[in-house]
């Protein structure tokens, strides 16, 4: 099979040529966009999953939707050693800007900026000297008193609402896309709650769009209990077997390829119905195909190469980061998913694994967590961010 002509995109946040079976989701927000471009009241959304379930190709595919009906879009990455405040200034920079040149209203943006650019600056630190002061690159004047008082939470609320009467002035709505969601620090996710909270009740046309790991809800509870009732969730899970075949199938179609029913089978079973891996080894097994359509032998024969290259990739680039105590945490829950055939592992078992009390696996556990690599599925019990890296690890043993 000609490389040339792969279809196939294993790629961070690359949307893949077939995005199957998220129908579902995708119908959604085309509701939610059209509920608040007519002044109903709609909820923020949050996308929760494993990694490797497309959580950040769905995010980006919602912010075409909302683009594709003239709205505002801004996006930004959370990291934990960084404050909301300045990916975000830069998200909504970007996204009254699209307001202000589709629908000419540059003065009412402007405006607006001044008020954008004494927010972004209150992310310097107090008493900062001259030369180590971040400018936030916004061409505007200096004007004071308006989510500019150093509190995020009264600053984000005032900000959100200025920029939501924009999109309300011109008749249509501003979105701001999080990726990563579960990095925010505490003091963020409580102003994100209470400035969502805070245009739900007002009814104004600004949404959050979120995505994180499937711990992301618990975190914004800790911070403001009615966040349950603040946001649609929406849980993104692997692929049915029908939806990986549409992914495999349709992109080879065009390219004048095809897989027996049997390949298909082989595929999804080697993949368990992750989007990434679907084209992962959908990309190795088109590789060494000889000709088409693929067989199941073609996949057996093309399965190692995809599993090296996710092993260096996918999976060694996060076990890298992980410390030996760490590691050694990791093998002892992949040693237990082993033996019980559940994802996800009692901290006590993990305890009585590695013979040791619990309480002195607690940092290792909680570095892990922070990490991105574990998560706390509900008190006391753990599981992987990260499909089939249980079966990593004791491969590497």
């Amino acid at each position: 099979m000609d490389p040339v002509r792969n279809p196939y995109a294993p790629g961070a946040g690359q949307r893949p040529p077939q995005l199957a079976g998220r129908e579902r989701e995708l119908r959604a927000f085309e509701v939610v966009l059209d509920r608040v471009s007519h002044g109903r009241p709609e909820r923020s959304l949050v996308l929760t999953g494993l990694r490797g379930v497309g959580k950040t190709v769905l995010l980006n595919a919602l912010r075409s939707q909302a683009i594709a009906k003239l709205w505002g879009t801004g996006k930004i990455e959370a990291r934990p050693d960084q404050s909301l405040r300045r990916p975000l200034s830069g998200a909504l920079h970007m996204a009254v800007r699209e307001l202000g040149t589709r629908h000419r209203a540059p003065e009412r943006v402007e405006a607006f900026l001044s008020t954008l650019r004494a927010f972004a600056l209150k992310s310097n630190p107090a008493g900062a000297k001259l030369r180590e002061r971040w400018e936030p690159g916004i061409d505007a004047p200096d004007v004071t008193g308006r989510a500019d008082s150093g509190d995020i939470e009264i600053d984000l609320v005032e900000l959100f609402t200025d920029a939501a009467e924009i999109a309300a002035d011109v008749g249509t709505g501003l979105a701001v896309f999080i990726d990563e969601m579960q990095d925010l620090t505490p003091a963020d996710v409580s102003a994100l709650c209470a400035a969502c909270h805070e245009l739900s009740q007002a009814g104004t046309p600004l949404i959050v769009v979120g995505a994180g790991l499937p711990h992301l809800p618990a975190v914004l509870s800790a911070q403001k209990s009615y966040s349950e009732r603040l946001f649609t969730y929406l849980r993104i899970d692997r692929l049915t077997a029908d939806d990986a075949a549409l992914a495999l199938t349709l992109p080879a179609e065009k390219e004048g390829a095809g897989f027996d029913a049997e390949a298909l089978a082989a595929l999804f079973e080697h993949s368990g119905g992750y989007p990434y891996f679907v084209q992962a080894y959908g990309k190795a097994t088109w590789d060494h195909a000889p000709v088409a359509p693929i067989t199941a032998e073609d996949v057996r024969v093309a399965a190692p190469a995809a599993e090296a290259e996710l092993g260096v990739g996918f999976f060694g680039s996060r076990y890298e980061r992980a410390t030996p105590a760490e590691r050694e945490y990791m093998r002892a829950m992949a040693d237990l998913t082993a033996t019980s055939l559940a994802e996800s592992v009692s901290t006590a078992e993990v305890a009585r694994v590695l013979g040791r009390k619990p309480s002195s696996l607690s940092p290792a556990r909680d570095s892990l967590i922070k990490k991105g690599l574990i998560f706390a599925e509900e008190r006391g019990v753990v599981a992987f961010t990260v499909p089939h890296f249980d079966r990593y690890l004791r491969q590497r043993s």
